[in-house]
């Protein structure tokens, strides 16, 4: 690996593309004080140049140096949460870039915990912006072989990691408007942060930063896709004369041409989803229909990742 990961350095730092595995899931990553490798970037994924990017690091103290003040708070979540899951949103300094904020006067930054993205990341020295490894707004990879499907050619060294732990996208916290938010939940809880900050935190605020995720649909299989309650379940399958696809705790019913049953654990399930997803999108349905998982605190990222991918609002 250590040969890989000197090649991936090497590429970065000409400008070029290199997909690598972090906890949660693929990154396509970029030189994060590059502005042509950024817009490479940008353009592979077909991204909105108003959107950001988050920018990743091999430690906190290098982290912060791409914000103007790193308040409190931030240090306690790093400490508490870094290396991990968490993004924090805080006012940054000149070394990031409009091409990196979409023009905003705040940065997201992250310590991702996995060890091939440490290795790459402390390799390289700076800051690398890496959102999913795949085209924007559709499902996100969790393995090498989900970018290599989604992006081809197009990115240039992908490094292998193993499936993703966590499976879904970081928690993001936004710090640079004085009280915490979050904008993005993830594994870590909004219970888990405001135990650390020893302080009630928000979900929801007026006029929120932009950030990754952040759209009503983002997430989503090309093949429509509906959060059914389970109770509705049985109706809807009834009532469909099209070629349906399932997601759903139950067992089978035979009268589905293509049913994956998921894990009650909201761990086990959020590892689990995206591959999902995609295995639903390649059976050739017309629909795909996902029983709503329960509304509980351990299930709100689980909820919050389905209703994007359905383009359901949020609420």
């Amino acid at each position: 690996m250590k040969a890989e990961i000197a090649k991936a350095v090497e590429q970065l730092k000409a400008g070029r593309l290199v997909a690598f595995p972090t906890e949660t899931v693929y990154g396509l990553g970029a030189d994060a004080s590059n502005a042509q490798a950024v817009a490479r970037l940008y353009a592979v994924k077909r991204r909105p140049a108003d959107h950001p990017v988050i920018v990743h690091f091999d430690a906190a103290d290098r982290a912060f140096t791409w914000a103007r003040e790193a308040p409190e708070a931030a240090r306690t979540l790093a400490k508490r949460f870094w290396p991990g899951p968490l993004t924090l949103i805080l006012k940054r300094s000149a070394l990031a870039k409009d091409f990196i904020t979409g023009g905003q006067d705040n940065v997201g930054l992250r310590v991702p915990s996995h060890p091939v993205a440490h290795e790459l990341l402390a390799s390289f020295g700076g800051g690398i912006a890496a959102p999913s490894a795949n085209r924007f707004g559709l499902v996100s990879p969790t393995t090498a072989a989900h970018v290599r499907a989604d992006l081809g050619a197009d990115v240039d060294l992908v490094l292998e990691g193993g499936p993703s732990e966590v499976g879904i996208e970081s928690t993001i916290v936004d710090l640079s408007r004085g009280e915490p938010v979050v904008l993005r939940p993830g594994k870590i809880a909004r219970a888990d942060i405001e135990a650390a900050l020893g302080r009630p935190v928000s979900e929801k605020a007026e006029d929120v930063p932009r950030h990754s995720g952040g759209l009503e649909r983002h997430y989503a299989p090309r093949t429509p896709a509906r959060l059914v309650p389970v109770h509705e379940l049985d109706r809807e399958i009834a009532r469909l004369k099209d070629k349906v696809a399932v997601l759903a705790f139950s067992r089978p019913d035979e009268r589905v041409d293509y049913w994956l049953r998921m894990p009650r654990n909201p761990q086990a399930y959020a590892r689990k989803l995206y591959a999902a997803l995609r295995e639903l999108d390649s059976a050739s349905c017309e629909t795909i229909l996902i029983e709503v998982p329960p509304s509980a605190p351990e299930w709100a990222a689980v909820l919050d990742r389905l209703r994007r991918a359905c383009g359901t609002a949020v609420t």
